[in-house]
């Protein structure tokens, strides 16, 4: 197939299905989908940015009617589902894993930052042992693992979770060891027990699996711990980007890793249906720039690397507009009016709209957040 007539199939498949929307908590299927672009080359060829963004919701609303398919086949054929939902992600993952690169941002002497595809890993070696932070995706652990060794052999002994999502947990069942503890708030072990809980159930995870996923250690409000002179403190932010939110602050590293409570560059993904509010996100910024100090370095849950000025104007964008919004709410707006409102938050839409987090899903966000 030439190029000239890729470009026209993909034209007549978007306008086609120009109707697929995509919800809030599919950032791991924009994942994958980004993993099957660079698979193959013509797709890569396409230079529309606006075509390829509805290919990918074209292509993850392929993923959802399959999925949606196969639950509905009766149970006497289970065996079949099973190894069905196994091929379709094997293949996923393998195209997923075999894309991604792991990068190391070194932030202070003992402290790193690991990118991949998904959440913002943060990695403290302490004098006898390793002090993570989130695990992204499955397929990728033995790539982070790598990496890791890379820095030191000293083993992970605490890994903490900054929330439920499975960019963030998803490699929990490859770190869990009798090495290593996993540690997270209350709500993150509920969240990841109903969900595994499920998928036990549906036959597409394994018991011995869904035991390793869950946090084994929890706290309500926050937790120390100590490696010689550094102290390190896990905070809980309430109602956030979720129900479940935690940062860690290194005191005498003076780095503190926000978990997806910080978008860094760029709008943030605030997951309403579990808890996250836009007040409960500003009020989790207010809270670290009370912690931090100008020579604090943060890593944020996804984007580069951020500082103590760049989160205080993230938080002025934030209360700006959430401020917009609340006004069109008083003025009797409905959400369709501040959806199709494409000028309402334009000021920051080429600034911060780029992300997964596009201008119009942050107003509806704003809106449902604010209306609630």
């Amino acid at each position: 197939m030439d190029e000239k007539t890729t470009l026209t199939a993909s034209l007549a498949l978007v306008i086609s299905l120009k109707s697929a929307k995509v919800k809030d908590n599919e950032i791991f299927f924009t994942e994958l989908t980004v993993g099957f672009i660079h698979k193959f080359n013509w797709l890569a060829k396409i230079t529309s940015l606006y075509l390829i963004s509805n290919l990918l919701s074209v292509f993850m609303l392929f993923l959802k009617k399959l999925y949606v398919l196969l639950l509905k086949i009766k149970p006497k054929t289970i065996a079949m589902r099973a190894l069905t939902f196994s091929l379709i992600f094997l293949f996923t993952f393998s195209i997923y894993s075999q894309e991604v690169t792991i990068s190391i941002d070194t932030l202070n002497q003992n402290t790193f930052m690991l990118t991949g595809r998904g959440g913002n890993i943060g990695v403290y070696v302490g004098n006898n042992h390793v002090f993570m932070i989130d695990d992204q995706f499955a397929p990728l652990s033995d790539k982070i693992k790598t990496a890791i060794s890379t820095l030191t052999s000293k083993p992970i002994t605490y890994l903490v979770n900054t929330h439920m999502h499975g960019d963030h947990t998803g490699g929990n069942i490859n770190f869990n060891t009798e090495n290593t503890t996993l540690v997270a708030h209350d709500n993150v072990r509920k969240k990841l027990e109903t969900k595994g809980l499920k998928n036990v159930s549906e036959k597409k995870m394994s018991q011995e699996d869904y035991e390793k996923s869950l946090p084994e250690i929890t706290f309500s409000e926050g937790m120390t711990f100590y490696d010689d002179n550094e102290t390190i403190m896990a905070l809980h932010v309430h109602n956030a980007h979720t129900d479940g939110d935690t940062m860690i602050y290194f005191v005498n590293e003076n780095i503190l890793h926000m978990g997806d409570t910080y978008f860094s560059g760029r709008y943030p993904y605030i997951d309403l249906n579990n808890g996250g509010s836009i007040e409960g996100y500003i009020a989790a910024h207010k809270k670290a720039l009370m912690v931090i100090d100008e020579n604090t370095k943060i890593i944020p849950g996804h984007g580069r690397p951020s500082n103590k000025k760049e989160l205080k104007n993230y938080v002025m964008m934030l209360s700006e507009i959430q401020a917009i919004v609340q006004k069109e709410i008083d003025a009797g707006k409905t959400l369709d009016q501040v959806k199709s409102n494409t000028s309402l938050l334009s000021q920051y839409d080429a600034t911060h709209g780029n992300g997964y987090i596009d201008p119009e899903k942050m107003r509806v966000t704003l809106y449902k957040s604010l209306k609630k």
